[in-house]
């Protein structure tokens, strides 16, 4: 809102009509503007969306007609960078220090403890160096994470998430606090509300009830089951880590489908045979697993894999682009398919 801009804008000394009232474009509204041709330029930072954003065709489309695609990682080849045309190198967190605050409020200084290879930097020194080059000097004139952490802590002043009480040498001094820490001298906050008054103009508790929605996508005649898509213990979201350790590839080497006896049974697919799952948007071919740990109706695919370990291995060549309309986070969970058993292969298809 304008208090907030105003606030801002006051901080950073920039004219108050320099900040955008307007929120940017959400991912799949990014990939959707960059299809349309009205995007022309991307610079992806720490995320590998080429196989984790739904509808890999869709995805891939929209990154080839971008006129400059920059991906800054700490990892390559990966399924995004393959469509650069500009690589960042940049330091993994072991390789630079910072902070990072979990789920639980924590907040946590994370040492450096190895040096990055070649000419990697941390993620803040490669943005601070291009506005650098372009001319915004005044604007960054940050020498260190610190300095950075600084200003965000200033930022939060006074407000819900107040860390003003947090500093990178009482982290280092005392180990992890909780926000709000409004004080040098505060323990943090452990539990919220126990006063139970709450952060709203009557101090009560708002509960707001939520009406069920469908997903945009339902099992009919042609598609007839419902397939959800999701993770194993063995890997974390798109391998670029997991998928180089072996133990962790040979414990989870392929995606595989699980799915019901009933609908095993009914499409004639017998545990370990080879399937096709097809959507409305592609097809992917993998190994059955016959399981009642899924609900009939419903099927389930890991997502890790993307088309880099097989074009016909990743997920998300099936998964539509419909989002919420407040969070705008895409409907991964749910999509129409059907399933039948393979018993010719293709050349390429495995």
């Amino acid at each position: 809102n304008a208090l907030h801009r105003d606030e801002v804008a006051r901080f950073w000394s920039v004219p108050f009509e320099q900040i955008s009232p307007e929120p940017g474009l959400s991912a799949l509204e990014l990939f959707e503007a960059m299809a349309r041709g009205q995007v022309k330029a991307i610079w992806i930072l720490c995320t590998n969306p080429a196989i984790s954003v739904p509808d890999a065709d869709f995805v891939e489309k929209a990154l080839r007609q971008a006129e400059l695609v920059v991906v800054q990682d700490a990892y390559h080849p990966t399924g995004t960078s393959q469509f650069a045309h500009v690589l960042l190198p940049a330091a993994q967190w072991s390789e630079k220090e910072g902070v990072m605050t979990n789920s639980e409020r924590r907040i946590t200084y994370m040492p450096k403890i190895a040096e990055p290879p070649g000419e990697a930097l941390p993620d803040w020194k490669v943005l601070t160096l291009f506005a650098r080059a372009m001319g915004f000097d005044d604007a960054f004139p940050y020498e260190s994470s610190e300095e950075i952490f600084a200003e965000f802590v200033e930022l939060t002043n006074r407000t819900f998430c107040d860390y003003s009480g947090v500093s990178y040498e009482r982290l280092k001094r005392e180990g992890p606090l909780q926000w709000p820490c409004p004080t040098p001298d505060h323990p943090g906050t452990v539990r919220l509300y126990e006063n139970a008054r709450f952060p709203t103009p009557d101090a009560k508790a708002n509960l707001i009830p939520v009406e069920h929605a469908e997903p945009f996508e339902s099992p009919d005649r042609e598609y007839p089951l419902l397939l959800t898509t999701g993770r194993v213990k063995n890997h974390w979201h798109t391998m670029t880590r997991t998928g180089k350790v072996e133990g962790l590839r040979r414990s989870s080497p392929d995606p595989f489908l699980e799915i019901n006896r009933a609908d095993a049974k009914r499409f004639g697919v017998k545990d370990a045979d080879f399937v096709e799952v097809i959507s409305r948007r592609g097809k992917v071919m993998v190994q059955a697993r016959v399981t009642e740990e899924i609900a009939p109706g419903a099927c389930f695919m890991p997502f890790h894999w993307g088309r880099e370990y097989g074009f016909f291995k990743a997920a998300n060549n099936l998964t539509i682009t419909a989002r919420d309309p407040v969070s705008h986070q895409p409907e991964l969970k749910a999509c129409a398919v059907r399933v039948r058993r393979v018993l010719d292969f293709p050349e390429g298809d495995t």
